[in-house]
């Protein structure tokens, strides 16, 4: 093999790599792409759970007002508040 030789196989090998190198740019960014309209997405489900969350704390606190239940063992349950004299307090 002469000089000509080898330096046609060192370039056409170098052209192979840098070939193969653009190559694994060109997957690396598609999937770095890829992964960050994933991560945006995932981030507007956050906000959007966050959302739904605080939404069903108001809900939660609403319904567990001491006036709303007491309201709603009266009318639906017909409770009545005990008289002084049958309330017994027992301490602990």
């Amino acid at each position: 093999m002469n000089e000509r030789q080898r330096v046609l196989v060192v370039v056409t090998l170098l052209f192979v790599l840098v070939l193969v190198s653009a190559l694994m740019l060109i997957v690396s960014k598609h999937q770095s792409r890829k992964l960050f309209v994933e991560l945006q997405q995932l981030n507007y489900q956050i906000d959007e759970l966050n959302t739904e969350w605080g939404r069903l704390q108001l809900e939660q606190s609403a319904f567990s007002d001491h006036g709303r239940i007491e309201r709603i063992a009266r009318t639906k349950l017909s409770m009545v508040m005990p008289p002084s004299d049958e309330v017994i307090f027992i301490k602990p």
